[in-house]
């Protein structure tokens, strides 16, 4: 019997239905679904109760501008309430400070873009970080208002990110990297452990629960496979490769962590460290260093390589010091478990 730990199979969910409504500002519509069930006389009541954030004379302004709208089209102030409806709305991005690291592009043409994301900038708009993500930049910046990733890096890591250009090519290229079909090489720092004993493989069991930041180690089959060898030592550093066969959340920093050597600047394991918006000292240091695959449209070995490096190694007196992050070497072309703070 094989001793690599079993791929799980994830239920595939249903595609959603498609926005009647286009990216506005490379931001894509809101969906909101209704009720089964409800004794709201209006749609717009309906939206008062639901979205008490949002004033309502703002959710009045978007009606009158037919700006929520279902797949049947725009709704009045008088629409009733329909129950297992989707409606779409612009929703009013949160105040964000500005990611002030630029988006590296490695490789461009018809199908993909290929981007060196930096630290603290999010890959999708999620929670309190909408424009100040890699998805809403580059579709802005690049005019490419359907761009979607075909995978997902934390807001915290840098590295290679893959993104589809074209609609029609999403899923080929999300297929290949939920079937385990690319090869992924990480970089971290973290503390040297001589007790270590490196190349080793972990295999143990992650879950992550609605609700709560930090992703948990339990008892039973394995879902989470990383491979973990050591690059080079430097003091009381070591510079670690790691080779994740699984993609669970947070994985590469709870199978560190859980060796006893934590990655530097992880403000999530082992514990909790609040980081106030706009503090861009002392990153996470992990890096995604390579993608590799046979490209499932043009069926060519395709490989990239990030060009950054990570600060604690490369600047050390820097990190040493909690200066802010050093600008990438890349050029642009155009204590326990905690309510859920979002793309950490």
């Amino acid at each position: 019997m094989s001793s690599r730990t079993p791929r799980p199979r994830r239920r595939r969910r249903a595609a959603p239905a498609e926005s009647p409504l286009p990216p506005r500002d490379g931001l894509d519509a809101a969906r909101v679904r209704t009720p089964a069930s409800g004794d709201w006389p209006t749609m717009r009541a309906h939206l008062v109760a639901r979205l008490p954030h949002v004033e309502p004379d703002r959710i009045d302004a978007l009606l009158a501008a037919g700006e929520i709208v279902t797949a049947a089209g725009p709704l009045g102030p008088e629409s009733p309430f329909t129950p297992s409806t989707t409606l779409y709305l612009y929703r009013d991005p949160p105040d964000e400070a500005e990611v002030p690291f630029p988006v590296g592009i490695l490789h461009r043409d018809d199908d993909v873009v290929v981007v060196d994301k930096p630290h603290f900038l999010a890959t999708t708009p999620r929670g309190s970080h909408v424009r100040q993500t890699v998805l809403v930049r580059l579709r802005h910046e690049l005019g490419l208002p359907e761009l979607s990733p075909a995978h997902r890096l934390d807001r915290t890591t840098a590295g290679v990110l893959l993104l589809v250009a074209r609609p029609e090519l999403r899923g080929a290229y999300q297929t290949m990297f939920a079937s385990g079909r690319v090869t992924k090489v990480y970089e971290a720092i973290a503390p040297h452990d001589p007790d270590l004993t490196l190349p080793t493989t972990v295999r143990s069991r992650i879950v992550k629960r609605p609700g709560l930041f930090q992703a948990v180690t339990e008892p039973g089959e394995p879902n989470a496979e990383t491979r973990i060898a050591h690059a080079t030592r430097r003091g009381d550093l070591a510079r670690y490769v790691l080779r994740p066969r699984t993609g669970r959340t947070h994985q590469l920093r709870v199978h560190l962590n859980g060796l006893g050597v934590p990655i530097l600047g992880d403000d999530v394991y082992p514990d909790l460290v609040p980081r106030a918006d706009g503090d861009f000292a002392r990153p996470l240091q992990l890096l995604a260093r390579s993608l590799e695959f046979d490209d499932p449209v043009t069926g060519e070995r395709r490989r990239f390589t990030s060009r950054r490096t990570l600060q604690a190694w490369d600047d050390p007196d820097g990190w040493a010091g909690d200066s802010p992050v050093l600008r990438p070497r890349c050029g642009r072309t155009t204590r326990g478990p905690r309510r859920d703070l979002r793309d950490r």
